[in-house]
């Protein structure tokens, strides 16, 4: 055994991948159960797919707007991640939070994270009907618009397959908690499934960065 240690010291030695999830309570797994949150739920999945050197940090707190995340950013996001994964701005479309305040918070979080060389995954948002059409357009321009800026991964809507009142459409009962915005486990499940390919390529490019930080 202690051959094959010497043979393969990288393999021996090599750290998990350390994603953090920083969002609101869309990944924080509001009135969910330990397993059945979205950070659990896609650790699990990821598992399944043979991403077994992987762990994902919940850096979700519910209620939490773009301005809580960025004012938590540098605590939340450990020294030792190797990727991001930021789900944020539902609250702020919700309490109606001028757009131009969320996408400034957004950039700096992407510009705090870019300088740590840290990959992103951006899930995007979509604002509430009720929200009227000129702050729709607005709001819903912010995601794809910075993950082009940007060259991040890009997510369009973190509620797709499960929205309620944020997308205006109705909500599959079966799907979310009684506020008919939250997922239940079963929603979070059909996130976890949708998102899992844009979760696999930014672990494609965390692998890449960190090879590159080893190179030097």
């Amino acid at each position: 055994m202690l051959c094959l240690l010497l043979a393969f010291p990288a393999l021996a030695a090599e750290k998990p991948l350390t994603l953090v999830a920083l969002g609101d309570s869309l990944t924080a797994g509001y009135l969910l159960g330990p397993d059945d949150g979205f950070v659990p739920q896609l650790e699990k999945a990821l598992k399944a797919r043979g991403y077994h050197n992987l762990v994902i940090v919940n850096g979700g707190v519910s209620g939490d707007t773009s301005s809580g995340g960025l004012s938590r950013l540098d605590w939340t996001v450990v020294p030792d991640a190797d990727a991001v994964i930021v789900e944020l701005g539902a609250n702020d479309a919700l309490r109606g939070i001028d757009p131009k305040l969320t996408r400034q918070n957004l950039e700096e979080i992407l510009t705090r994270l870019q300088a740590r060389h840290l990959p992103v995954l951006l899930a995007g948002m979509i604002a509430p009907p009720n929200m009227g059409a000129d702050y729709g357009k607005a709001f819903n321009a912010i995601y794809p618009e910075l993950a082009a800026a940007n060259g991040l991964v890009f997510y369009p809507f973190f509620l797709d397959g499960v929205a309620g009142e944020l997308s205006g459409k109705p909500a599959a009962a079966d799907l979310t908690l009684a506020d008919g915005i939250h997922p239940n486990s079963r929603g979070v499940a059909i996130m976890v499934a949708r998102i899992l390919p844009k979760v696999e390529t930014l672990i494609a490019e965390a692998q890449k960065a960190r090879e590159k930080r080893a190179q030097k």
